[in-house]
């Protein structure tokens, strides 16, 4: 079985947990948490009938980043050959992180089950965030 689906729109990383000072509870940040539902939605949207993945897992994210405004045309084409990668935040371990938290329960059972995994930053002509999940 895969799982293979798109987030558009502006690439969120993990966030940090926070502590309430007063009350002394930690927290998950809410755009950590509002983007993570946001990953579950646009999977349940191409996968409504979805069932967990059981075996041992495969994961490849593709993050691709806007290229940014004040770029120099003749490294454009550079960028969108994958020659130049974006170096800016988020991180690729928070990408990662929000992703396969967002995922957990959903496309697979747990985490421990992913053993191989594959991750890029890059540029493209939208921002997005391609995710293929499979067994293997």
């Amino acid at each position: 079985m895969k799982y293979e689906f798109e987030v558009p729109g502006t690439i969120k990383g993990k966030g940090r947990p926070r502590v309430n000072s007063y009350t002394g509870i930690v927290y998950t940040p809410t755009k950590t948490k509002d983007y993570e539902y946001l990953v579950e939605q646009y999977f349940l949207l191409k996968y409504p009938k979805f069932e967990p993945l059981e075996g041992r897992i495969a994961v490849s994210i593709a993050a691709s980043f806007n290229i940014p405004k004040n770029t120099k045309k003749q490294e454009i084409g550079k960028m969108l050959d994958n020659s130049i990668s974006p170096t800016k935040k988020p991180d690729i371990d928070n990408i990662v992180k929000i992703i396969l938290d967002a995922m957990n329960k959903f496309a697979f059972k747990d985490d421990t089950q992913i053993t191989k995994l594959n991750v890029e930053k890059k540029y493209g002509t939208e921002e997005k965030v391609s995710i293929i999940i499979e067994e293997y």
